[in-house]
């Protein structure tokens, strides 16, 4: 048979499998071989949603009528949530009809907005350290990527000044997320206007990225709570984290009727609408209460006390001060890199953290532990890894 010439389209080249796809392959045969691998290093909440989210989704997919497509911009009823939610928690006002689009989760929405806003050759900031996928999106777009530096001297904080010397009329969108991933630098109003005018200034797409602002954060922010944001700003929020629906896919950005008009036209051309049920489902999520959160947080309180005798166990120096779902702490100076040190733990105390160096340059020196295992089998990582150190 005649060997097939077919080759890849270029961006193929351009990105690699997803760190986790890769590593996450590597515990499973780890964990077939009978190694019992405790794993510290993905962000998907353990727990599930509130129990009147369930009985929902339960509710509405045992009826005949829910099982046909849905509308792009989903159902009235989850548009009015959202802009409930918004109302609130962050005191900002949306309009349900024209200023909230749906998404099947934010990775799905860094890749629309990123098509909607980016032509081939335009400049992209992006955060180092920072969420992968803003980067690989940016580079399968064929977009030019710009790395923005964020320094454990400055706060995890854009340096302003050296935004300022870059090259910002070739420069499209800028990635920010806050409470940070992976550094859990809290957000503040004073840091978002210092963004949102470094927008408005250069003319600059902002897309903040805030999927953390309920985990152990007692001040949810919105960039939208600037004066005028929704003219630069577009906003995602997700359900993955905060309501603990990782795997129902229940997201969604905000921000003027324009901007949200123009991700339409891309995501309508891409995927269909979500399932009615779980759709429904969300907007009980929605109407859950400060009560929900404080148990919620009270768990993940719990499980951060351990996680920082982790960290000083492994003899690794973290900031208190962070919020979100996961400890970032710095690895000792004899360490090689990141990534020796977490495989090291992973082959000798059988427990799965990640490596900073992931998420860029400036995450070299770094780890992370996720807070989404149980106390138990944290207080069991803990002990393995005493017993091998």
């Amino acid at each position: 048979m005649k060997a097939s010439r077919i080759e890849p389209a270029q961006r193929v080249s351009m990105v690699k499998e997803y760190y986790f796809s890769k590593k996450l392959k590597e515990v499973a045969r780890l964990n077939a071989e009978g190694r019992d691998i405790i794993s510290l290093g993905i962000g998907g909440p353990d727990r599930p949603p509130h129990a009147r989210v369930v009985d929902t989704l339960c509710e509405y997919a045992h009826r005949s009528d829910t099982h046909g497509y849905q509308p792009y911009v989903g159902p009235v009823e989850l548009r009015q949530a959202y802009a409930d939610w918004y109302r609130r928690w962050y005191g900002v006002e949306l309009n349900p009809a024209n200023e909230i689009q749906p998404l099947i989760g934010s990775k799905e929405g860094i890749l629309h907005i990123t098509l909607a806003f980016v032509n081939p050759g335009d400049g992209v900031l992006v955060p180092n350290p920072g969420y992968p996928t803003y980067t690989s999106v940016s580079r399968l777009a064929g977009a030019e990527i710009f790395t923005y530096n964020l320094k454990e001297e400055n706060a995890w904080y854009p340096d302003f000044d050296e935004l300022e010397s870059m090259p910002l009329d070739r420069i499209k969108l800028m990635w920010v997320n806050y409470p940070n991933m992976p550094t859990g630098a809290p957000a503040t109003h004073e840091l978002y206007e210092k963004i949102v005018d470094f927008g408005r200034r250069h003319n600059i797409l902002i897309v903040n990225d805030n999927p953390y602002s309920f985990i152990l954060n007692d001040n949810p922010i919105s960039m939208l709570s600037v004066e005028g944001a929704k003219d630069v700003v577009i906003e995602m929020n997700s359900l993955s984290k905060s309501h603990n629906m990782a795997g129902w896919r229940m997201a969604m950005l905000a921000s003027n009727a324009q901007f949200v008009e123009w991700v339409l036209k891309v995501k309508s051309n891409i995927d269909s609408g979500q399932f009615r049920p779980a759709m429904l489902a969300a907007v009980e999520a929605l109407k859950c209460d400060s009560d929900w959160f404080d148990e919620l947080n009270a768990v993940y309180a719990r499980r951060r006390r351990v996680a920082e005798r982790i960290m000083d166990a492994l003899g690794c120096t973290f900031d208190p001060r962070q919020r979100g779902l996961f400890l970032w702490g710095k690895i000792p100076d004899a360490a090689e890199s990141s990534e020796k040190f977490a495989d090291n733990i992973l082959y000798n105390a059988r427990v799965f953290i990640t490596p900073g160096f992931i998420f860029g340059s400036n995450g070299e020196r770094f780890i992370r532990i996720s807070l989404c295992a149980t106390e138990e089998k944290m207080e069991e990582a803990l002990t393995r890894i005493k017993q091998t150190i």
